[in-house]
């Protein structure tokens, strides 16, 4: 078909770009040969419109101190928005930058909004191309009235992948029905110290869970036809002293190791096509501004094709904050050279100067084609370029969409339930069922208790955006864990006291807590975080922690209302994993929930009762001190023992992979296909998993391996598969793990990714120290270099004991080519 060619429908001209029926590279290259070089350079941009988050506009609650700004120095960029709209996108535009996310707006608002919008774009550029819109979607759609679904380290303490993935594809069907097109989510940063303000962001600290449900969330994005974003890339952890933004001084080995291979995960088993880099420098090389890590690693070693949009400003910071830049200017050449395609949210390094830069010799013209295409193949396959989009076409489901709708709610129900961990029942819980002592009077203290805030994270609507607009409330419905008890409890009195808050050193509220406490059957104490900005909260980006103490006096609020002698059973409610070494010999019971969300409240009262029945792990280890100890469980001999050496003791006081049940489970009975397995072959790993308990329940099944010697230092334990399995009571059920060696690989001396022969140690329990049953594999043959295309996932099983299936029915596959465990 030639330029010339007509559409029956419309007997409009139909351009090659526009033509459905030819191959997307094809109409891509059609496209480029067309534009000029300011136009493509246009859609290398993007334009944050509706953006009020500087400081004077800022509405202060009376508590707060600071700014609510969403990226730091944002302030020294407002300039980007004094171009008129109409002129910047003159010569065309790649992003609008959320519409729906800025400011508190209906569905219907924000579809009209973009309508608009696209409409400027296509209008007053010649070829009028539409821009990709793209939104905020950590905790769900950030936007005002949709659904807070539970934060990613809730997700983390699910290990269920399939559950994340029916979660993501919810999400991505309410963005895509306005006229959203690409996610900034998920975050597959791997903990490294607990300090850090985003941990409550990430998927946890093992590297396979969050690869496996990274890759889960990414492909219930794209399935609903959104855009998945990988971030940050890469290390942005692992800063030092856990600071916000700080140097990350990481040796590639173990960068390669810990750090990106959920990235690789997320891209060859989840299809993610973009990645957003990360703000930190990784020894001393700004991310935005290293080839390695963008072009070599990322696109010639794992053969990713999709775009990679900068981080909000991170292109101007190499000159702001990092130094390395002299302007802006020189920013955007550094990082378009690097491999950074899109600028976000507003062009300031890649604008127009970058056409003067061709000219003059200083920049190939090669490296805007090389950005431009990829993001005007994403364009395409959107469906941007077809002849019969239009703007409203593109939101013509918002009419009709509920952004909090009953399905939501009981996917994010779901999420919560499951990802609530039980530490300690110890005599207090459950607090209802068969045998149980009557509570009459029960007393509900802290400050997490009555506020559902407290259960949201930082990138949620309601803490993210309308802390500026205290008079709209938040938008949906949704309760705190008082009125849950309430209706958990019917039978009881519950009275209620805050006690203090949940950062300042105020202690005027102890003696009405305490007093509150003295006169009840029972006390539930609920402590934590609140999510913010930069300081605005004790979780969230730029909320960092000097230690693991919970914040303010509310441990010191916990010894107190335990000298009343009345039980008290303990609920974190938290962003980070706190050290509750001297809690829990305070607590009659202790309760982990991960900020779940809108339907946190009476997925914790649940628990508590005993009508739910807790399955959530820990993605996370519990410290037992306040500091002192390593982040994470992933350490070498050196990291995970003291030898004698130090007065510190590493151990935490809940290990990786922990969660107690209402229930019991048993696990026995391993079986290892092979004892000896070349080093480019693989094995089976059986274990059986029995309930003994009086209740059905759910038990996830971990399997770790140790390497006996290697030419480098590895990890005491790694996980490297897992299973939830359910289970009625007496039932038993048959777990069998494939491990293809490359799931052995490591990063060698010469900074190669290797499997070694020699002996593996085989682990398998239900956490990364209750680890039963314990084999050994020896791997024979050749030292073997592995590299793209290797294994990622360890293939699972699960059968139930004494049934022979149908042929097609009865067992359960999880892993392979869908990337998980459910």
């Amino acid at each position: 078909m030639t330029a010339l060619d007509r559409t029956p429908a419309t007997d409009r001209i139909l351009r090659p770009w526009q033509d459905p029926a030819l191959p997307v590279a094809d109409r891509v290259e059609a496209l480029l040969e067309e534009m000029t070089l300011e136009e493509k350079i246009g859609q290398l941009g993007s334009r944050w419109i509706g953006n009020d988050m500087q400081d004077e506009q800022v509405a202060q609650p009376e508590e707060d101190t600071g700014t609510h700004n969403v990226a730091p120095m944002q302030d020294v960029f407002a300039a980007a928005g004094t171009v008129p709209f109409e002129e910047s996108v003159r010569h065309g535009l790649g992003h609008l930058t959320r519409v729906f996310g800025s400011t508190p707006v209906t569905a219907a608002e924000g579809a009209a909004e973009v309508v608009r919008l696209q409409h400027e774009v296509v209008k007053q550029s010649r070829l009028g191309i539409p821009a990709l819109v793209h939104e905020e979607c950590l905790t769900g759609f950030t936007t005002y009235g949709a659904t807070v679904y539970p934060t990613a380290i809730a997700w983390g303490a699910t290990f269920d992948p399939g559950l994340v993935e029916r979660m993501a594809s919810a999400i991505g069907r309410d963005m895509r029905a306005v006229g959203v097109h690409q996610g900034l989510s998920p975050v597959l940063d791997v903990v490294r110290d607990y300090r850090w303000g985003r941990v409550e962001e990430t998927l946890g600290e093992d590297p396979y869970l969050v690869a496996m449900l990274g890759s889960a969330y990414v492909r219930g994005l794209e399935k609903a036809g959104v855009i998945a974003t990988l971030k940050h890339f890469a290390g942005y952890s692992a800063s030092r002293a856990a600071r916000n933004h700080g140097p990350v001084p990481m040796g590639r080995r173990e960068l390669m190791d810990t750090i990106l291979p959920t990235f690789e995960t997320a891209i060859a088993e989840g299809g993610a096509r973009s990645v957003m880099n990360s703000y930190c420098d990784l020894d001393g090389v700004p991310s935005v501004a290293d080839p390695w890590l963008l072009t070599e690693v990322l696109r010639e070693e794992w053969g990713f094709t999709g775009t990679v949009v900068s981080d909000y400003w991170a292109v101007a910071f190499l000159a702001t904050m990092h130094q390395v830049a002299a302007d802006a200017e020189d920013a955007g050449v550094q990082a378009l050279s690097a491999g950074i395609d899109v600028e976000l949210p507003d062009t300031l390094g890649f604008g127009q100067h970058l056409a003067d830069r061709v000219r003059r010799g200083e920049l190939p013209e090669a490296l805007i084609d090389r950005a431009a295409r990829r993001l005007l193949t994403q364009k395409i396959e959107l469906g941007l370029l077809d002849p019969d989009w239009t703007p409203e076409k593109s939101v013509a489901e918002s009419e009709t969409v509920d952004l909090d709708s009953a399905g939501n709610r009981e996917l994010a129900r779901e999420l919560a339930e499951r990802s609530v961990v039980l530490l300690d029942a110890g005599a207090a819980l459950p607090l209802l069922g068969e045998g149980r002592p009557e509570l009459r009077r029960v007393a509900v203290v802290g400050p997490c208790a009555d506020d559902p805030r407290t259960f949201m994270g930082c990138y949620a609507f309601p803490n993210h955006v309308l802390p500026r607009y205290p008079g709209l409330g938040l938008g949906i419905e949704t309760r705190g864990l008082l009125d849950a008890l309430r209706a958990e409890l019917p039978d009881a009195e519950i009275v209620h006291e805050r006690g203090c808050d949940w950062r300042d050193a105020d202690r005027s509220g102890f003696a009405d807590a305490t007093r509150a406490a003295r006169e009840a059957d029972l006390c539930v104490a609920v402590v934590g975080d609140l999510a913010g900005l930069f300081g605005q909260g004790t979780s969230g980006e730029g909320c960092d922690a000097e230690d693991l103490r919970l914040p303010g006096v509310q441990e010191d609020l916990l010894t107190e209302l335990a000298a009343t002698g009345t039980p008290v059973v303990v609920v974190v409610v938290s962003g980070r994993p706190y050290a509750l070494g001297d809690v829990r010999d305070k607590a009659a019971a202790l309760v982990q929930a991960f900020m779940p969300g809108q339907e946190g409240g009476a997925a914790v009262a649940g628990v508590l009762s005993g009508r739910v029945q807790p399955c959530g792990k820990l993605p996370v280890q519990i410290p037992r001190t306040h500091g002192g100890q390593p982040g994470t469980y992933l350490q070498p001999p050196l990291g995970a023992d003291s030898h004698g050496i130090s007065n510190l003791d590493p151990s935490p006081l809940f290990p990786f992979g922990y969660g107690a049940s209402y229930t019991t489970f048993e696990i026995g009975e391993l079986e290892i296909s092979e004892t000896e397995v070349p080093t480019d072959g693989e094995f089976t790993v059986s274990v059986r998993v029995r309930n003994t308990g009086p209740r059905a329940g759910e038990e996830v099944v971990q399997l770790y391996l140790h390497d006996v010697l290697a030419q480098v230092t590895r990890p005491v334990r790694q996980l490297t598969g897992f299973a939830r399995v359910r289970l009625e009571p007496g039932e038993s059920a048959r777990a069998t793990f494939t491990v293809h060696t490359d799931r052995t690989a490591f990063i060698g001396r010469d900074l190669r990714r290797v499997v070694e022969p020699g002996d593996l140690d085989v682990l398998v329990g239900t956490s990364a120290s209750d680890l039963p049953c314990r084999g050994r594999v020896r791997l024979t043959g050749p030292l073997r270099h592995v590299g793209r295309g290797r294994r990622l996932v360890t293939p699972v099983e699960v059968t139930p004991v004494g049934v022979t299936p149908a042929p097609g029915a009865g067992a359960t596959r999880q892993g392979g080519s869908d990337g998980g465990q459910s």
